[in-house]
């Protein structure tokens, strides 16, 4: 499979703490890597550097032949990878319009928009809760919609922060199902956890961070 992303280098420093010194990396299109590692061991900055989202003291990736560096993230980059929060925000308006926003900050035609919120609905499974307000739903309801979100963008790289914590059982087998259905032949997905179930699906890469480095 080829790869979307190479990672040649992604430094973070805290004072005289070195926290990730990772690379190279390669994410290839199709992938659904799992990415462990304790607590504090530098996952979500990972994912945020890769995402343009945090700022690191080296970084040197590529992607489809456009170069990131610490000191310049360019614009392609930021519309083809998106990184979902553990604990994502949303708009308490509805969900279609949550699903809706970064649609509308792409300004696409409001048919397409539509056509594309309404697959989202379907795809993760919230079309019975269109009229309920987004902070009445469960821990559960909310990574669904905020998947919707990222899948409505297309994006080529899809980086997830521990989407199933405390989670309850049937909650956390619609979200890994939503996952595995998402790391498709055109894309990957990176996600970052502590999940058994996660860790162990079947076909998923392993990679574990220790010590500031990524091990497969």
């Amino acid at each position: 499979m080829s790869a979307i992303v190479q990672l040649e280098e992604a430094t973070k420093r805290y004072g005289a703490k070195t926290l990730l010194q990772v690379g190279p990396l390669a994410l290839a299109a199709g992938d659904l890597i799992v990415l462990t590692g304790d607590n504090g061991s530098g996952k979500s900055t990972l994912l945020k550097m890769l995402a343009g989202l945090e700022p690191g003291d080296r970084l040197r990736m590529r992607f489809d032949g456009v170069q990131a560096t610490e000191a310049s993230y360019p614009a392609e980059l930021r519309r083809a990878i998106i990184y979902v929060h553990q604990h994502p925000y949303l708009f308490n308006t509805s969900i279609a319009d949550n699903i809706r926003y970064g649609l509308r900050l792409r300004k696409l035609p409001a048919t397409e928009r539509e056509r594309r919120v309404q697959d989202a609905i379907a795809w993760a499974g919230v079309g019975s809760l269109e009229a309920v307000e987004p902070r009445r739903l469960s821990g559960g309801e909310k990574q669904r919609v905020a998947l919707a979100r990222a899948k409505v963008l297309e994006p080529r790289v899809l980086l997830v922060d521990e989407p199933t914590a405390n989670l309850d059982a049937a909650s956390r087998q619609q979200v890994i199902e939503l996952l595995r259905r998402t790391a498709t032949g055109d894309n990957c997905v990176v996600v970052a956890c502590h999940d058994r179930e996660l860790i162990e699906l079947e076909g998923a890469r392993r990679w574990h961070l220790g010590d500031g480095r990524v091990e497969a």
